[in-house]
This record gives structure tokens, sequence and C-alpha cells, in this order.
């Protein structure tokens, strides 16, 4: 992928650099609070499926410089792409990225603290986009959803989280794959765009074998009424605060 098919920008208000693909899905706010809602310490292990040019790494990086993190994504041009962001931003040491699907093998190694995925998903019923890059990015064919939970969950050490950011759509989907990759007492974040309105992202949290009813919590509002972000969306979007799930350990 040459320079000129690359936008160059930052997340977090100037604290990471990154680019990303021009023609391809752009970055929104889904994996920076991904990111911030994973429940990691000092020390702990990280993965990501789906991790695209590694906005999402990058954010929990700058948030908790003492993780390690490995992100999978199965493009070879994103997964070089998000290689050279971790790169310029000197995390080389601790983030790494595999270029496979991740419902191909297992990863080896020591067990994972927690593992996320902002995993595609596209409603079949709405027109899906004409750019390849961007189809492939949005689009979930049949099972991936659960393919992928299975794969994150079956890395993860026992009560190890797992964290999925999914349009509030695909709230039952996401609540049954974590059910059926062995993940319990879930924890449901609704993303409100605005006061009164109703919610387009939601945050799910559960814990490899870990038993307990799901609850819904009180959720983040995004936006004042005039547009702007809120305090507790600027803490989080700008300046790389955590977004707290409080799932137990």
């Amino acid at each position: 992928m040459s320079a000129a098919a690359e936008s160059l920008g930052t997340l977090l208000g100037g604290r990471v650099i990154y680019a990303q693909q021009r023609a391809g899905y752009r970055t929104g706010i889904e994996p920076v609070l991904l990111a911030a809602a994973i429940p990691a310490r000092a020390g702990e292990r990280v993965l990501e499926a789906g991790t695209g040019a590694g906005a999402a790494l990058l954010c929990l990086a700058a948030r908790l410089p003492e993780i390690s993190a490995t992100g999978i994504e199965r493009d070879p041009d994103l997964a070089r792409l998000a290689g050279r962001n971790i790169a310029a931003n000197h995390w080389a040491a601790r983030l790494t990225v595999e270029a496979r699907d991740i419902t191909a093998a297992a990863t080896g190694g020591p067990a994972f603290d927690h593992a996320c995925a902002n995993p595609p998903w596209h409603d079949r019923r709405a027109t899906p986009s004409p750019n390849p890059l961007r189809r492939a990015a949005k689009h979930a064919a049949p099972g991936l959803l659960e393919a992928w939970a299975a794969a994150l969950a079956a890395a993860l050490r026992p009560r190890g989280s797992l964290t999925l950011i999914l349009p509030a759509g695909a709230l039952a989907a996401g609540l049954a794959a974590l059910e059926r990759a062995g993940c319990g007492a879930a924890r449901l974040l609704p993303l409100w765009p605005k006061p009164g309105r109703a919610a387009r992202l939601i945050l799910l949290q559960a814990r490899r074998a870990a038993t307990g009813p799901c609850q819904i919590l009180p959720g983040l509002t995004l936006h004042t009424p005039g547009g702007g972000y809120t305090a507790a969306a600027e803490a989080i979007l700008r300046h790389g605060a955590a977004l707290d799930l409080g799932t137990v350990a």
C-alpha cells in the first residue's frame, strides 16, 4: 500500500499517531470506546480480533503502557499498516499484529487476560457499500460473530474478560454468542447518542466460565443536546480515560 493511499492523523486528542486507508473503512469512535472499556491492568495480556489499522490497540497502550497486546487482522495490508502505526508510536516492544483470520488457528503461548473486538456487522436489509474495502470491514458473514466470540474466549484464561462493541440491533446475537462461547455474567452498557435518543451502539462484556445474571448499566451519553461531546465522552475520546463496566474479577 502506497503512502498516497493512506491519510495521517491522530487519536486521543493528538496523543496517538494514526495512519489509515483513504479508500477503506474509516475509523470512528468505536475502537476508542472499545479500548477504554477493557479492564486490563499493568502486566496483563490483551487479544483483539479484527485489528484493522490498530486504533484500539494504540488507544489501549496510550492508557496502559505496561500491558502487552496482540492484534489479529486477516487483511495483510491492514496488518502491515497497523504494524507501522505501532512502530510510529514506539510500542513495538509490547504490541504485535498477526496477519490471519482469528478463527483459522489458535494463538499460541500463555492464555490472555482480556480479549476484545469491534466485529464486522451489517444489516442485510441495508444496501452494502460499493467500496470493497469498506464492505469487507462492515459486512458480517453468517455465523461470524459466534465464531469470533468462540475463538476469543478459547484464548482467555478462566475469568478473563471478553468485550465487544456492537450496533444496538445486534444485542440478542451478541449475548447469544457470548453464552455459546462459555462467557457469563455479561454486562451491557448502552451508548446514547444524545439525551432521550435510542442507543445505536452497545458495549457487551462477559467473563470466561463466569456465572451470574446479565446486568444493564446506566450507559454513556455521547453528545450534548447542542451536538458537542459530553464531558464524560470527551474524557474518554480525547483524554484516554477508562470506561468502567464494573465487571467483577
